[in-house]
């Protein structure tokens, strides 16, 4: 197992990958944001599913899901049918529009990658994709063994004894 120091500079060093994730964001078209970006990608990589399965792959609460699908959908990027397994549910796909707009989201972060590794070795890329692709494994679904607890805070300061003040009497 890494020492603490170690997972403590891996913090440091997701907090500064923001500033990848922002520059891959203003790469996007206006009208698709990251939510919407991810939420193609999922139904690219996974196809047909329900809404309930889409907040459970994004991680995020099913309204939060419901208002990335309603933008996707007025754009006709997705399409949402009756689930014939139970009709109150709706099936999201990607429509043709859709595919297309993935496509290229997809050409528009290549390029990005390309230019910006440009320098790195075809083996150095492929190290970086193994390791996070196996980060994401790690935290992904499925995962069914127990996580220890986290370690307990730092001890609290000694609490300052409250004083109250009365007005002197005249």
């Amino acid at each position: 197992m890494a020492e603490r120091a170690q997972y403590e500079e891996l913090v440091r060093q997701f907090s500064a990958f923001g500033a990848v994730k922002r520059e891959m964001g203003r790469i996007m078209p206006a009208d698709c944001h990251s939510g919407s970006a991810a939420v193609l990608t999922l139904l690219g990589r996974h196809g047909d599913m329900r809404l309930s399965r889409l907040a459970e792959l994004l991680s995020v609460d099913l309204s939060v899901t419901s208002r990335h699908v309603a933008h996707l959908a007025e754009r006709g990027w997705i399409a949402r049918s009756p689930d014939p397994a139970d009709k109150r549910s709706r099936i999201l796909r990607l429509t043709p529009a859709g595919q297309t707009q993935l496509d290229e989201l997809f050409r528009r972060t290549t390029q990005l990658l390309a230019e910006r590794l440009g320098d790195w070795s075809d083996e150095e890329v492929g190290r970086l994709t193994q390791l996070m692709a196996r980060l994401r494994d790690s935290f992904g679904e499925g995962r069914s063994t127990a996580r220890p607890a986290p370690p307990p805070p730092h001890p609290a300061p000694p609490a300052l004894e409250r004083t109250t003040r009365t007005p002197a009497s005249t």
